[in-house]
């Protein structure tokens, strides 16, 4: 769509495409990279909220974590893997959905052959903030990165965005194997 199509549009309406839309490469154990299509920052909402797709690689994973103060909502659009809430896996694939509330401990490992994606819904917003503060920048076409370090003041920028304590028991998907 053109500019001077958005400028013709009714106050408040928002339309984007894919490749006008944020996006940030995620780092190690996702690996992966998020779009930001939705927030409050592109479009003024009565009722904040952040929406967006994300896409781990193969063998990547989500940490487990809780949102304090944020409901989630996941749409599986392609891929396979697992779920992990509140210590239970949970088989998940395309159309698959899964909704969370606040407190839940939850995690996304792909432990499939392709890229996991899925559009994450979240109210109210912020997390389109903690993957722009620990993520870089990516426009289209750009080259995959190779895996990069989550930064050192993750815990400091996850308190300061929309997670939870951090949980010192921890699932970890690559110690699951070595029991």
């Amino acid at each position: 769509m053109e500019d001077t199509e958005k400028a013709k549009l009714p106050p408040g309406v928002h339309i984007s495409t894919a490749n006008e839309r944020e996006s940030y490469w995620q780092p190690v154990p996702a690996n992966g990279h998020i779009d930001v299509a939705l927030a409050p920052h592109i479009v003024p909402m009565d009722y904040p909220f952040g929406l967006g797709t994300q896409s781990v690689a193969p063998g990547g994973y989500v940490r487990e974590h809780t949102h304090d103060r944020n409901e989630e909502a996941v749409y599986v659009i392609e891929g396979h893997g697992r779920a992990v809430v509140e210590g239970k896996e949970f088989p998940i694939g395309p159309d698959s959905v899964i909704f969370l509330p606040k407190n839940m401990r939850h995690m996304f490992i792909n432990d499939g052959e392709t890229r996991l994606r899925w559009v994450w819904l979240i109210v109210p917003n912020g997390l389109e903030d903690f993957f722009r503060l620990i993520g870089k920048p990516r426009k289209p076409g750009d080259r995959v990165p190779s895996n990069f370090p989550r930064p050192e003041n993750v815990l400091e920028i996850e308190r300061q965005t929309v997670f939870g304590a951090d949980l010192a028991d921890k699932f970890d998907p690559l110690e699951q194997g070595r029991e």
